[in-house]
């Protein structure tokens, strides 16, 4: 991985910490959410909730 690439990762991870995606792993809608939370943080950070589209 490239530098830009563990940025982009780290950011999402806080993104999504922030937001509160990285919550309770154990069940796999939030881990599916956590994931894909970390990995769209642009869309996240601009307001798309993925709440709904999991659950």
């Amino acid at each position: 991985m490239s530098v830009v690439g563990v940025l982009y990762v780290v950011v999402g991870i806080i993104v999504a910490a922030v937001r509160g995606y990285l919550v309770e792993w154990n069940i796999l809608g939030n881990l599916i959410e956590g994931l894909l939370a970390i990995i769209l943080w642009p869309l996240v950070l601009f307001g798309l909730d993925l709440h709904p589209l999991i659950a």
